[in-house]
């Protein structure tokens, strides 16, 4: 149960942090350092939780994430569903918090939907942002496979490494589907704002649930091939 509750508070702390930052400065291409600001976000949140959290579940607060460790059997279906649900849960309270505190402060959310993630920066090109997501997913998640090898050797770095990387893929990323490359971190927002009377990202969060999952299943694949001894 430890595990799912750091799974939970680690999810939490990337929306309320990573989404409260998108929705403090916006992510409007004309205003570059909205981009750069949010990418750190997230990415510096990444690097607190894996110390904070890390050495109880591993820190994975990702649904992709925690696919490719399925796949590359790093964890039984068990504690998968677990991190699953509580990551989910984790990601809705946070997008459910910084709703009140926006509304009650009579903050403008410069995002416009608790920073969802959307396809307009793609042209609302279903396939394009699909692709988007797949690719970048892949990428993330088989840097984090390889960081946490054993066999790696890169120790008390890895945090570091795997929260840079998240704001390599944000950067490119943002301007194009505003970034997932993590299913409860998509769903959280789109939901809430769904229920405060915004339905546009729900309606696309199919997107950000089916693409990252499948990012996730490659990357454990791709990892599974190169790394196999035989």
């Amino acid at each position: 149960m430890k595990k799912y509750i750091a799974e939970c508070l680690g999810t939490f702390t990337l929306v309320f942090l990573g989404c409260g930052t998108a929705m403090t400065v916006g992510c409007d291409a004309a205003n570059g350092s909205g981009y750069l600001l949010t990418a750190l976000a997230f990415g510096l949140t990444i690097v607190g939780m894996a110390y904070a959290v890390g050495n109880v579940s591993g820190c994975h607060i990702n649904p992709a994430v925690s696919i490719g460790c399925l796949v590359t059997r790093r964890m039984e279906m068990k504690d998968f569903i677990g991190y699953v649900i509580a990551q989910f849960v984790g990601a809705t309270i946070g997008a459910a918090i910084l709703k009140l505190i926006f509304s009650m402060g009579n903050i403008t959310d410069m995002t416009g939907g608790l920073g969802s993630n959307g396809i307009a920066g793609v042209g609302n090109s279903y396939g394009a942002a699909i692709l988007v997501e797949i690719i970048l997913t892949c990428l993330f998640v088989y840097v984090i496979l390889g960081v946490t090898d054993e066999k790696a050797g890169h120790g008390s770095f890895g945090g570091l490494i795997i929260g840079f990387t998240l704001v390599v893929i944000h950067i490119l990323g943002i301007g194009l589907t505003g970034t997932s490359v993590n299913p409860a971190r998509s769903f959280g927002p789109a939901l809430i704002a769904a229920i405060a009377g915004n339905p546009d990202p729900i309606k696309v969060v199919w997107i950000f649930i089916l693409a990252p999952a499948i990012g996730g299943a490659l990357a454990g694949i791709i990892y599974n091939v190169l790394n196999a001894e035989d």
